[in-house]
């Protein structure tokens, strides 16, 4: 049997109360929140902050290829999802393919996760989205990224089985961006509900028909798109009743675009229990449907930091003058101090595991951890003699930390902080995801993969620490 072994979503820190919006602009806004990426993160952070999820929840199960899908990809040109291979820390020989452009392509690249014929694969979906200033998209949209593990029993025990499908294409304008753009346009409402109507109702019918399910026999249903009124319009189709339907997170995260089908699945996931039929519905360019059912398995499996457990654990204190900064909609004066360089390529390639996948080096013959990887052993002079460990889900205590406010950050004060790591190691870091004041010694924190600066258009990643919560 082939399936979902695990999954693994992730929500941003930072949330902003639509309230805000309106108390600045005079108009726009709403009720809720929606999540907002930080300014240290883009699609191929958030993704990997999902990989890692779900890798934790998959028992050691090693993909053997990465599928990468977003709207708003960190690079063109050169491939993203080898950066996410490479922060995730996996095998040289695991393939890592890029899936970008389109609202639709998260479903494509799920589907070419799932029916991968060389071992197991993983699905990484993120986006970042907003619109202009005052807009429904500015604030019914929201960030965020989900992870899907697909392989066979013999790589682990398999939750969910994929029992059946359809998808119906269809060609027309209701949402369009130009490359650059950061926000969308929209046409008329009425006419994406007319468009999307009859595709939705032909795509349902042809996965009941193809997999022999009927409406009676759904337990959850997940729908999704970015046309919401249609959404809604089309929800007849489904023959569930509404408290089936899985939570879209409108009131507390918006909709994550690409990702947001496979976060509304994750959440399901982890709310399941054996034998529950899951109807997936993503209207984009069309809508593709996809049945799961749940195995026995699913009894026995517990996901570490869940959809749900995130969702309480954020910051709804975002300022919009700073969620506008971040989303670069407005400029600010910059620290009084020179920017910093642009990264060089060679060193970047020559240090792969200890930029991506935060590796360290220990000695074999004390034990001595050395962040970064050394030759020289601090402890005895051993040359040479050092094991490659991975540092990257160790957590540890700040010793010492500074607040400065003077250094180049995006989002100033930049707070670095000095961590011990559990069982050796030492690193000044810097911190993200908290509030200066919180900061102390002694405080536990935890590693995250995160973009330091951008310059000349290449981006800076590294890793930072934020508190254990």
């Amino acid at each position: 049997m082939r399936g979902i072994i695990a999954a693994g979503g992730y929500v941003p820190y930072n949330r902003l109360q639509r309230s805000k919006i309106g108390q600045l602009l005079g108009s726009g806004g709403g009720r809720g929140t929606r999540s907002v990426a930080s300014f240290d993160e883009d699609t191929t952070t958030m993704g990997v902050e999902a990989g890692r999820v779900a890798l934790k929840n998959g028992a050691g199960v090693v993909p053997n290829a990465v599928f990468f899908a977003t709207t708003a990809p960190a690079y063109l040109d050169k491939n993203n999802a080898t950066a996410v291979h490479a922060a995730l820390d996996l095998a040289a020989n695991a393939g890592a393919f890029d899936m970008t452009g389109s609202l639709r392509s998260g479903m494509g690249a799920f589907i070419a996760a799932a029916n991968y014929g060389w071992g197991s694969a993983l699905l990484v979906v993120s986006d970042t989205r907003t619109g202009l200033a005052g807009s429904s998209d500015e604030a019914n949209a929201g960030d965020g990224g989900a992870a899907v593990l697909f392989g066979d029993d013999a790589a682990g025990p398999v939750i969910a089985e994929i029992i059946g499908g359809a998808m119906h294409s269809a060609e027309f304008l209701d949402r369009w961006r130009s490359v650059g753009s950061s926000s969308a346009k929209i046409w008329e409402e009425r006419f994406a509900e007319a468009a999307y109507d009859p595709v939705i109702k032909a795509a349902v019918a042809d996965a009941y028909a193809q997999s022999g399910v009927t409406a009676q026999q759904i337990d959850k249903v997940v729908m999704t798109g970015m046309a919401s009124r249609a959404v809604r319009s089309a929800a007849k189709y489904v023959g569930v009743a509404p408290d089936k339907f899985v939570d879209t997170f409108e009131e507390t995260v918006g909709n994550t675009g690409t990702a947001h089908f496979a976060l509304m699945l994750v959440h399901a996931l982890e709310t399941s229990a054996p034998g529950e039929t899951i109807l997936v519905i993503n209207a984009a360019d069309g809508c593709d449907v996809c049945i799961l059912r749940t195995t026995d398995a699913i009894a026995g499996y517990r996901s570490v930091n869940t959809v749900a457990e995130q969702l309480r654990g954020g910051n709804d204190g975002l300022d919009y003058g700073k969620f506008l900064t971040w989303k670069g909609q407005l400029t600010r004066e910059p620290p009084r101090r020179p920017d910093p360089d642009r990264p060089g390529a060679p060193p970047m390639f020559r240090s792969e595991k200890w930029k991506f996948a935060f590796h360290g080096s220990r000695d074999r013959s004390t034990g001595t951890v050395h962040l970064p990887p050394q030759r020289v052993s601090i402890r005895g002079g051993a040359v040479d003699d050092m094991q490659d460990v991975a540092m990257a889900d160790v957590p540890g205590t700040i010793t010492t930390f500074t607040i400065d406010r003077l250094a180049f950050s995006l989002s100033p004060p930049l707070v670095a902080a000095v961590v011990d790591f559990d069982g050796g190691g030492r690193y000044p870091v810097e911190m993200t995801d908290m509030d200066p004041a919180e900061v102390k010694i002694g405080m536990r924190v935890t590693m995250t993969f995160r973009r330091l600066y951008t310059v000349d258009g290449i981006h800076n990643y590294f890793w930072k620490a934020r508190p254990l919560r």
